[in-house]
């Protein structure tokens, strides 16, 4: 099995990125192969261009499209980390997934009669994490809105099936070391389910 962990925080030594590093020590304790995509590290472009959409004869995506999707395109779980800011992904993630999973990766068209899905039998799992509690994020509505327009959206869109959505509430600069080492324990059993076809 190989997995793509698709992380975004600007900030190297983030709760998010100490989340991401124990769920790849744990998956490939399992056995698991691991890329890590540090979009931010990585200096990835969200921005989709003019020419990248694919509503003219001739598109082809640009070199760093084609790069991203060779390193994670053989990837049988894709593993999303990252700060809800708005209740909403960052621009960062949101430029990724348009332009790295559109068109000729994500699906293999588009029209009045839907598209084709390409990444049918793998699978989707995002860790997030919010300043808000967990149960106000609910109660407020923004967990079931952010969840069918990014997560049931993307995997409808591409056939990807859903694994789960694991938002850890209550994150703030400064957390203590025991609570920030309590959550990563948790990620890294989910980690391990995962790497062994559960949720």
């Amino acid at each position: 099995m190989k997995q793509a962990l698709i992380v975004a925080h600007p900030r190297a030594h983030s709760f998010t990125l100490a989340m991401a590093e124990a769920y790849a020590t744990a998956a490939r304790e399992e056995g698991t192969e691991v890329v890590v995509r540090d979009l931010y590290r990585l200096g990835f472009d969200p921005l989709l261009q003019a020419d990248e959409l694919p509503d003219h004869e001739g598109f082809q995506p640009r070199g760093d499209v084609l790069s991203e999707r060779a390193v994670i395109g053989d990837a049988d779980v894709f593993a999303f980390f990252y700060p809800l800011w708005f209740n909403a992904p960052p621009a960062m993630l949101k430029g990724y997934v348009e332009r790295v999973f559109g068109m000729g990766f994500g699906y293999s068209s588009f029209g009045l009669e839907g598209n084709q899905p390409m990444l049918s039998g793998r699978r989707l799992a995002s860790f997030t994490s919010s300043g808000a509690p967990q149960h106000w994020v609910e109660r407020s509505g923004a967990w079931d809105a952010m969840r069918k327009h990014f997560d049931d959206h993307l995997a409808a869109v591409t056939g990807l099936e859903l694994i789960g959505h694991y938002n850890i509430g209550e994150v703030a600069p400064g957390m203590r070391e025991d609570a920030v080492a309590r959550h990563a324990a948790g990620v890294a059993e989910t980690a391990r389910r995962i790497a062994h076809g559960g949720r």
